[in-house]
C-alpha cells in the first residue's frame, strides 16, 4: 500500500515556474515507477511525465517536454515535478501516481492515486 500526497501547486503568471512534490508513505516507494499526470476542466486526465523506480530514466508527454523535469528522491520517499516556462494551458490539477509497471504512460498502468494539487497559469 502507497499513499501519496501532492503540494506545490499555486498561481503563476506565463512564463513563471513551480515546483510539484509528492511524498509517498510506505516502504515499498523505491520499487514503484512513478508518473504525474494532469486534468484539466473538461478534459480527460493526461500523461505528463514518468520516473523509473532506479531514477535513471525518464519519459515526457511531447507537450512538456523541455520545459518540465521529473525526478525522485527515494530516500525522501518524494516524487518533484520541476515545471518552467508555463503557460495557460498547463493549467490543470496535477496528479502524482505509482505504478508496477516500468514508465507506463496510461493511467491504467497506475495503481495508487494522490489527491492531486491545482496549477494555475495566468496570461
Amino acid at each position: 500500500q502507497v499513499q501519496l500526497v501532492e503540494s506545490g501547486g499555486g498561481l503563476v503568471q506565463t512564463g513563471g515556474s513551480l515546483r510539484l512534490s509528492c511524498a509517498a508513505s510506505g516502504r515499498t516507494f523505491s520499487s514503484y515507477t512513478m508518473g504525474w499526470f494532469r486534468q484539466a476542466p473538461g478534459k480527460e486526465r493526461e500523461f505528463v511525465a514518468v520516473i523509473s523506480w532506479s531514477e535513471d530514466r525518464t519519459y515526457y508527454a511531447d507537450s512538456v517536454k523541455g520545459r518540465f523535469t521529473i525526478s525522485r528522491d527515494n530516500a525522501k520517499s518524494t516524487v518533484y515535478l520541476q515545471m518552467s516556462s508555463l503557460n495557460p494551458e498547463d493549467t490543470a490539477i496535477y496528479y502524482c501516481a505509482a505504478s508496477r509497471n516500468y514508465l507506463s504512460d496510461s493511467p491504467k498502468g497506475y495503481v495508487y492515486w494522490g489527491q492531486g494539487t491545482q496549477a494555475t497559469v495566468s496570461s
